[in-house]
């Protein structure tokens, strides 16, 4: 099925998501890459953040885009996934604390995340890797940048306005893992030609 859906995005409409669906987003979503992630999951309490940020029923999105700065705005040139496995150690955590509804990246994530999603009512949504510049044409407007001196342009979170920004559920709030099932179909086909 194809799902339109607007950030923030309430947990019953995640519920309703199935690995396979498509999805197209528009609203407001969050950049966030390694440093990001370490910096969210923080020690044994949340981390204070900006008040511009609002994560609750938002959408993170594994990315380093690519910014030039026109006539003083900033403007993405490319916006990519990049690899989500990376932040396995993180992610379970930032989606507990701060009610992060979906993930967006690419390759899936691991067991953590997986329960992680399960727990909190969130799905991972891949998008298409090599695709940088066609998802960079979802964005609509640069809202604003957060820990760029810290963090560096890759890794600072960059705050993305998009319209109809294009997804597929491939690890739902249900157990459901797209990623381990073809990991599965794949291991038993080359098992039955050996």
């Amino acid at each position: 099925m194809l799902y339109k859906l607007t950030t923030p995005i309430a947990e019953e409409t995640i519920r309703q998501l199935r690995i396979g669906d498509e999805v197209l987003i528009s609203g407001r979503i969050y950049t966030a890459r390694d440093a990001a992630h370490k910096f969210l999951a923080g020690g044994s309490s949340a981390p204070v953040l900006p008040s511009e940020i609002e994560l609750s029923g938002g959408i993170l999105y594994h990315c380093g885009p690519v910014m030039i700065r026109e006539n003083g705005a900033w403007v993405v040139t490319a916006a990519g996934p990049t690899t989500s496995a990376r932040e396995e150690t993180y992610q379970g955590e930032v989606l507990k604390r701060f009610g992060v509804r979906a993930v967006i990246g690419k390759g899936g994530m691991g067991a953590k995340t997986r329960k992680a999603l399960q727990e909190c009512g969130a799905v991972y949504l891949s998008a298409v890797g090599g695709a940088a510049q066609v998802l960079a044409a979802a964005v609509v407007n640069v809202a604003g940048v957060h820990f760029l001196e810290e963090f560096g342009s890759p890794e600072a979170m960059w705050a993305l306005d998009v319209k109809d920004f294009p997804a597929i559920v491939t690890m739902d709030s249900c157990g459901g893992d797209l990623h381990d099932e073809v990991l599965k179909k794949s291991r038993a086909a080359l098992e039955a030609i050996r």
